[in-house]
């Protein structure tokens, strides 16, 4: 795969995203309408879950941003990215790892793991 940078990095763009507006403009520029997503706090499905997920993100912590941990790969439609999330100027306390799984060039699936966490962060 050779856009696996892009496409990670779109993924987070989506993620860091604060404004529902310009996300919702992500959602339907990246993401396929049914685009599926789960990790072990949440899941959602089509732009509005989603969308619902990032913002619940961005509610729990506030200031964080996702990060590009290493060098995302994949091949054929299959992507692997890893990601940090944390305030700018600290260490990131929240570490994870998602694959990508993408149709017509747009995200279909993502499978969530969360690495890292200190204790307490992934409480829902």
């Amino acid at each position: 795969m050779s856009n696996a940078a892009a496409v990670a990095q779109a993924y987070l763009d989506t993620w860091n995203e604060p404004n529902p507006t310009r996300r919702a403009e992500l959602l339907g520029q990246h993401w396929a309408p049914q685009a599926q997503y789960v990790d072990p706090l949440m899941a959602g499905v089509g732009h509005a879950q989603i969308s619902a997920l990032v913002d619940a993100v961005h509610q729990r912590f506030p200031g964080f941003r996702f990060r590009l941990a290493g060098v995302p790969d994949g091949h054929g439609d299959h992507l692997r990215l890893a990601w940090t999330l944390g305030p700018d100027g600290a260490p990131p306390p929240i570490e994870g790892s998602d694959t990508v799984q993408l149709h017509q060039g747009r995200i279909a699936q993502v499978v969530g793991f969360i690495d890292k966490a200190p204790a307490g962060a992934t409480a829902a």
